[in-house]
């Protein structure tokens, strides 16, 4: 078991148990730094023998990690996701034309999507698989959203990816690619989060928090300890980040600090903190000796890094700086794109434009002498660039939400009102039907209606695999496909749970037998056949039993009303909830 002992209030000392899908907040002093308390005695024994039989990725370090038993986890049927365990180059030409020898690349760009936001995902889902999470949601700049998007795809969790419409479109269509639903918001990062906060409060979510989530940020010390046993149990002298909102280092120097309190290294390094010029509200208020940031509109091309307000991070990231040493500094747009290229052509590495940001920030620093030519220096590779198939997807993988117009923070009312836009708009409707033809023809109908977001599946098995993965709101589904058949099919989403209170709506080519009919019977919303109501009518009443099931939400089995109030019409569908085969030898 490594759930943490306890919480320590690194502002005022005090203990407090670790409640998990909370913000990590002292109930003392209201501070959000607090620090997780493990056996550390026990995992330095297991250190000192060399973690036998330890896997080569941050699950090595599982012991000091937030997930009560990883083990039943791994061997569980989805198993713990891979990420970590990356390289650490040592600079042969980038380097060296600065006139320094010492540069490592901490290589982030081995994860599952490329990005040190694996990390984050990898323990966050864990904890979500180990707490029986189904659905939640994210807000993001880019890389947490792939890299979420990716894990919730293999844990079978949906994940409501919230991000702003300035991320750049690969990155947007990659998430969507691994099956989140995307939410694009026209208006900057800190909207986006209070919309996405909102969002998951009105749906009852989880909804990862970033910095202040105990196992994102624990996530991230994981590099820490790669650094140092990849080191061969001694810390670099200097430790560079590009830094948008702050969790990365902040993880990174809370494993710092732990292997340094194990005596298992002598110092902890310097820290160098870079953001792009654009958007650099912790390096303003470092530049004036604040240990509070105050927000700016970002007015950068680099959208990753572009959190104008970092809140109580920058805070604590300060608090690092000064007891540990360090430097917080700012590049331009030019510089991080001219780094990348220098990068790309003298080493062979390719990197996102946030990353080119902490090596146009080294470059500054090996130039103006902050960092000497004699000191060990780790540079985070956060990620690659971002190449992504333009044309797997269709043209359905976003719903737009608009909020005010400038910049600032939404007003009450526009929230609101997007709130509830995006409510009207999140509509999923899964057509299971062999017939192309067929299912065409009901998504026009649907999406003439409204926005419906309309997903198709071709046979059972595929149509099952969706249904699991999308979660729609409602399911349309025919009763004779290849491998199974619409019969097993609501019976496989009656047993699970996952989508047992999904209303379902069947539609057959031929008349349903007495025995047929007791299979289907108060497991579904209703039965069409097939040519008994034009197909237009046949859509308004599969929108009448979506908004019946948003407004009567839950199984239907809990449910009362008549055929009327349910869209069962007699003559066309089959009323099952008052147990009676209305179409019985029509």
């Amino acid at each position: 078991m490594s759930n943490p002992i306890s919480l320590e209030c690194r502002v005022c000392g005090k203990l407090q148990p670790y409640e998990p899908f909370t913000p990590t907040v002292c109930k003392h002093c209201g501070s959000q730094w607090m620090a997780a308390n493990y056996d550390f005695d026990a995992f330095k024994r297991e250190i000192l023998r060399g973690l036998p039989g330890r896997p080569s990725n941050l699950w090595r370090y599982q012991d000091i990690l937030p997930i009560g038993d990883p083990a039943a986890l791994e061997n569980g049927p989805v198993g713990l996701y891979p990420a970590g365990g990356t390289p650490l180059w040592l600079s042969q030409r980038y380097a060296p034309a600065l006139g320094h020898k010492l540069v490592y690349f901490k290589d982030e760009r081995y994860g599952p999507t490329s990005s040190f936001k694996d990390r984050q995902a990898a323990v966050a889902v864990a904890a979500m698989l180990e707490g029986g999470v189904k659905e939640a949601v994210i807000a993001s700049t880019g890389n947490a959203a792939v890299a979420y998007a990716a894990a919730c795809a293999r844990a079978g969790i949906k994940l409501w990816v919230f991000m702003t419409s300035l991320v750049p479109q690969e990155k947007l269509r990659e998430a969507a690619l691994f099956g989140a639903e995307v939410i694009r918001v026209s208006g900057n990062y800190d909207q986006t989060k209070q919309i996405a906060s909102q969002f998951a409060q009105r749906r009852h979510l989880v909804l990862d928090r970033g910095a202040s989530s105990l196992p994102a940020r624990e996530s991230m010390k994981t590099i820490a300890y790669e650094i140092v046993e990849q080191l061969g149990w001694r810390s670099p002298d200097w430790y560079v980040q590009a830094v948008s909102g702050g969790l990365g280092p902040l993880g990174v120097y809370q494993g710092f600090k732990e292997l340094f309190d194990m005596g298992l290294i002598k110092r902890i390094p310097k820290l160098a903190i870079i953001q792009a010029e654009g958007c650099a509200p912790m390096v303003r208020a470092f530049q004036t000796g604040k240990d509070v940031a105050e927000p700016v509109i970002p007015d950068t091309r680099i959208i990753i890094l572009s959190t104008g307000d970092p809140g109580k991070s920058y805070t604590y990231l300060w608090r690092l700086v000064q007891d540990y040493g360090g430097i917080m500094s700012s590049v331009t747009d030019a510089e991080a794109f001219a780094a990348m290229r220098a990068l790309a052509k003298s080493e062979g590495m390719a990197v996102e434009p946030a990353t080119a940001v902490a090596f146009a920030g080294l470059e500054k620093l090996l130039k103006d002498g902050t960092i000497t030519s004699d000191e060990l220096v780790i540079v985070n590779c956060t990620g690659h660039t971002f190449p992504v198939e333009k044309h797997v997807l269709g043209d359905q993988w976003a719903v737009d939400v608009h909020l005010s117009e400038g910049q600032t923070q939404a007003p009450r009312e526009g929230l609101e009102a997007a709130l509830e836009n995006l409510d009207e708009k999140a509509t999923t409707v899964l057509l299971i039907d062999d017939n192309d033809d067929d299912a065409l023809l009901i998504r026009r109908h649907l999406e003439r209606r409204k926005s419906y977001r309309v997903y198709h599946a071709r046979d059972g098995w595929e149509g099952l695999a969706q249904a699991r993965q999308k979660l729609p709101d409602i399911i349309i589904t025919d009763l004779t496909m290849p491998g199974i058949d619409g019969f097993g099919l609501v019976e496989e989403l009656k047993l699970d749970p996952r989508t047992k209170n999904i209303p379902i709506v069947v539609v057959s080519a031929k008349d349903i037998t007495p025995e047929e009919w007791k299979r289907l019977n108060g497991n579904i919303e209703g039965l069409y056949q097939k040519g008994s109501l034009p197909s237009r009518q046949f859509v308004e009443q599969v929108v009448h039993v979506i908004e019946e099931e948003r407004n009567n939400p839950g199984p239907i089995s809990s449910r009362e009303g008549s055929p009327e109030s349910t869209g069962v019409k007699q003559g066309t569908m089959l009323e099952n909830r008052m147990g009676k085969n209305k179409n019985q030898g029509a």
